[in-house]
């Protein structure tokens, strides 16, 4: 009799083991998923769409088979004469599927405290500037711009994390649409190794 009962009890535990077993696996299997979910999120630039300076939609798919360089510009900063070198570099390499996509932000110190209307008229008329600017955006923080998410986030751009530390940050995107590499701001818009990866030497 004490056999049999030993029999029931560790039969009903076994049971009670596949079933607690068997409950846990949607768990497994919906972790999983969420942690497949950042190999899902955008690769390339081309599936933004974005405004520009006058408020127009702007479309970066439309520069598939460009090389981009994409800047976050400020009116009242010490790099601000990098315009200057911008649009040199934009008037070189324009015509050899190259361009430049300014983005003006605020984050850093107020240094970019206008409208997009003012901001349009101080860089045509102190630089000339003739390269894309688009709205001013916020390139960090929880505000941050869905595009500026892609560029400084790996889980989203598959290359490297990084943080937009100044004014006249380059982000360079490869042809593909895909980030290629990040210079900081001391770097000028035609030092050599921005010009070699334009001219592909």
């Amino acid at each position: 009799m004490k056999k049999i009962l030993l029999t029931i009890v560790i039969g009903a535990s076994l049971n009670a083991c596949t079933f607690l077993k068997s409950s846990k696996e949607p768990e497994k299997e919906t972790t999983a998923k969420m942690e497949s979910l950042p190999q899902e999120q955008k690769s390339t630039i081309y599936d933004f769409v974005v405004k520009d300076i006058d408020g127009n939609d702007f479309n970066l798919a439309d520069l598939k088979g460009k090389k981009v360089m994409i800047v976050n510009t400020a009116s009242e900063c010490g790099f601000t004469p990098q315009y200057e070198d911008l649009e040199e570099l934009y008037n070189k390499y324009k015509d050899q599927n190259f361009t430049i996509i300014g983005f003006p932000a605020n984050n850093f110190k107020g240094q970019e405290p206008g409208s997009n209307e003012e901001i349009k008229k101080f860089c045509t008329s102190k630089f000339n500037v003739t390269f894309p600017m688009m709205s001013k955006i916020s390139v960090k923080g929880e505000d941050q711009a869905p595009l500026y998410e892609f560029l400084t986030k790996k889980s989203k751009n598959g290359v490297l994390d990084s943080e937009v530390e100044w004014n006249f940050q380059k982000y360079l995107i490869n042809e593909d649409g895909t980030l290629a590499k990040v210079y900081y701001s001391k770097v000028k818009p035609t030092d050599s190794e921005i010009t070699d990866w334009i001219i592909g030497s």
